[in-house]
């Protein structure tokens, strides 16, 4: 694969418009404007940054496209061309180090995007700065939030971006094994985050899985100090309760504390939670209620695919399938409370 060079990326930046390839060359990565990419990832050695990536889907035979980047993260749902009719789609990607989670490997410097979906071809691609005034969306939370590095795992988070159109981009900062009280302390988690926060950005916050040890007061002055540490930079504080464990009682429900994240002090983190949004004005997203309505609809063995049961007997942490539905379950209300306009959002 030829990596692509900011010189090279500026030339065509400046020269404003996308090479588009002819029906067919799709095939292989002699196509106009794909000098950067091999038959299934593409290269762009750009800073970190906020880019738009415009890209044309299609050839000369019917094709279904997804492209995801950097630690795994899905940026373009799959979609279906015909033959010889290609599509223009534009999302706006987040680029940085650490690429994943804020804790773990660098990752490789710039932009690496690849191709999925069960007929891929892409035809063309474009990336450029994105605008200045792009809205970004930050993420706080822990191992059900996170850029998962590796399969079958999955972080909600890391599935959001899909879901969203140019002009918002996702910077997820969550972190595996982390608690309120861990995320406050560790230089590289909301002591990084807190200065990246612009005016007007959404910071959205999910912690409370590995809070099992902290007493009520502690975790409601943890979450108040994370909502006055977003609103002292401009930004937009969101609640969000955790996602529920798949944890069934005898008669088909989830109402139990394992489930239902209650930790063995008696703190119910998403009753605290709700508590805490309230009292501060602070838009919430009730994730807890929202996923314990679709596992319970889903019951005992529907819902193990929600999880990673199958494979690590694992009724904490989602697979792809399950990240993606619940990140579904986070735009819709992203939009029901105009969090984030209806038209910078992608739905289906």
């Amino acid at each position: 694969m030829r990596r692509f060079s900011i010189v090279v990326l500026a030339a065509v930046t400046a020269a404003g418009a996308l090479s588009v390839a002819p029906a067919g060359a799709s095939e292989g990565p002699g196509a106009p404007g794909l000098e950067n990419c091999s038959a299934s990832a593409c290269h762009f050695d750009v800073e970190p940054g906020t880019y738009d990536v415009r890209v044309v889907l299609g050839g000369d035979a019917a094709a279904s496209t997804s492209v995801s980047g950097e630690t795994r993260r899905s940026l373009l749902p799959e979609t279906a061309t015909e033959a010889g009719r290609p599509v223009t789609r534009v999302f706006t990607v987040d680029v940085r180090t650490p690429e994943g989670e804020p804790k773990g490997p660098a990752g490789t410097p710039g932009l690496d995007l690849v191709l999925g979906g069960s007929a891929p071809a892409l035809a063309g691609i474009r990336v450029t700065p994105a605008r200045p005034r792009t809205r970004q969306i930050l993420l706080v939370g822990d191992s059900t939030v996170c850029d998962q590095p590796g399969d079958p795992y999955s972080g909600w988070g890391q599935q959001l971006p899909q879901y969203l159109r140019r002009g918002v981009s996702v910077a997820n900062y969550a972190d595996s094994g982390e608690s309120t009280v861990s995320y406050l302390a560790d230089p590289a988690l909301f002591p990084t985050v807190q200065p990246l926060i612009r005016r007007h950005d959404l910071v959205l916050i999910q912690l409370a899985h590995n809070d099992k040890t902290t007493d009520e007061a502690t975790y409601r002055a943890n979450l108040e100090t994370l909502v006055a540490g977003v609103r002292a930079h401009g930004g937009r504080p969101v609640l969000v309760t955790p996602i529920v464990r798949r944890w069934f009682n005898a008669d088909g429900t989830l109402d139990n504390d394992t489930a239902l994240l209650v930790n063995g002090l008696g703190v119910d983190h998403p009753a605290v939670t709700r508590s805490v949004a309230a009292a501060g004005n602070v838009p919430l997203i009730d994730l807890t209620a929202r996923t314990k309505a679709l596992v319970e609809s889903l019951g005992v063995e529907g819902s193990k695919a929600l999880y990673l049961y199958n494979e690590k007997r694992d009724n904490t942490h989602t697979s792809t399938y399950g990240a993606t539905l619940y990140a579904g379950l986070v735009r819709d209300e992203l939009v029901a409370q105009h969090l984030v306009p209806a038209g910078l959002v992608r739905v289906g």
